[in-house]
């Protein structure tokens, strides 16, 4: 297995890291929860350890923020936090299982290798792409031509919904139900407003427009030709 060990105590980290080792197994060890969060969103493991308190990112939203992204790599939290609360926190937010510390070595190799053992999921892509456009779903940051663009959360949320539909044409009632979580018609511009809003923020330096109006039907994004 190769297995990302987020856990700040160095201790700790080194008696799991060897352990894995004479299992033939591979660990890369992440002090922190920034550093963590960028290892496990760039490069692939079968198995995430996660420790609950940590400097920067805490465990608990490492896991959201891969979850949210789209990232289903098998997660155990590790951490002295042992209460029922704790516990379920832990899960709701995206965790597979929970091992509270101190713990036996021997539990613990039993517990990844059960994770392991779980039929593997689709990876979903955490970076998407038309044209010079970039968005990074990990970082929720948006480029265009190399140039970081600045979105409201509802803009983000709008213009990943395009990314993804990229080529097909979106009706309002699409982007009502996907963006806003409406599923009915609020009888307002809400669409038009952010769409007017989003076209000129992505179309600023007269670059050439990503996102077209299809008349009578909805809109289309789509890379100039």
């Amino acid at each position: 297995m190769k297995i990302l060990l987020i856990e700040d105590d160095d201790e700790t980290a080194a008696y799991i890291a060897g352990g894995l080792k004479q299992h033939g197994h591979v660990t890369d060890h992440a002090a922190n929860g920034r550093d963590g969060l960028f290892l496990a969103s760039s490069e692939t493991y079968d198995v995430l350890v996660v420790d609950r308190m940590l400097p920067g990112l805490d465990g608990v939203g490492i896991v959201r923020t891969l979850r949210a992204a789209g990232l289903r790599t098998p997660v155990l939290f590790l951490t002295t936090l042992g209460g029922i609360d704790d516990r379920v926190a832990g899960l709701n937010a995206g965790g597979d299982d929970y091992l509270v510390k101190p713990f036996a070595f021997a539990e613990l190799l039993a517990r990844l290798n059960a994770l392991a053992r779980r039929p593997p999921l689709v990876q979903v892509e955490t970076v998407l792409r038309v044209a010079d456009l970039e968005m990074d779903l990990i970082r929720r940051t948006v480029c265009r031509g190399g140039t970081r663009i600045e979105l409201q959360p509802r803009e983000f949320q709008l213009l990943e919904y395009l990314m993804r539909h990229a080529d097909q044409v979106v009706t309002r009632t699409m982007l009502l139900e996907g963006v806003w979580d409406f599923h009915f018609d609020p009888r307002t511009n809400i669409v038009e407003t952010h769409m007017s809003r989003l076209s000129a923020k992505l179309d600023r330096g007269g670059d050439a427009d990503l996102i077209q109006t299809v008349r009578g039907a909805g809109y289309a994004m789509r890379a100039p030709h």
